[in-house]
């Protein structure tokens, strides 16, 4: 099977309280298969890592005016979806806000129909959760982000 390669930023979204935002998405390929993701995308042709932060960020809850903070990780995801295969450079930009009221955008893009909700989640939500949230690590980012502030080089995750 061929594999996509692709580059993304994902947003690590932070609120006064600590929580940070995900969102809840499926794939239509594998039905009631559901996670949650940070906000983010893949970075376009020409777009630094910061630009694509920016554009995701308005795109999918329709917020721009954040404290942006540096790049605290980075990683490969592998995965499938709507059965094409992935390889993807991902690397998460931290952000805070106050504004704790957002939304999914009705964009016409056809992944924003994929995505179903909006949260912000605590550190011990998330560990407690039994649902999927992707990347495997990133209780523990947040946590050190929350309790060391970001690190001096992005982590590995």
């Amino acid at each position: 099977m061929v594999v996509e390669h692709r580059r993304a930023v994902r947003v690590l979204l932070l609120d006064p309280d600590g929580r940070v935002l995900l969102l809840h998405g499926t794939d239509p390929a594998e039905p009631g298969t559901t996670w949650w993701i940070t906000p983010g995308g893949g970075i376009e042709p020409g777009e630094s890592p910061a630009e694509a932060a920016r554009r995701e960020l308005a795109e999918e809850i329709g917020l721009t005016d954040v404290d942006w903070g540096p790049l605290v990780a980075y990683g490969t995801a592998e995965f499938s979806f709507r059965g094409r295969e992935y390889r993807q450079e991902q690397w998460f930009r931290l952000a805070r806000t106050t504004r704790t009221a957002v939304s999914l955008v009705e964009g016409g893009a056809d992944e924003h129909a994929l995505l179903l909700a909006v949260r912000w989640w605590t550190v011990g939500e998330l560990r407690a959760t039994g649902e999927t949230v992707h990347p495997r690590g990133l209780v523990e980012l947040v946590a050190r982000v929350l309790t060391e502030g970001p690190p001096e080089r992005p982590v590995r995750l």
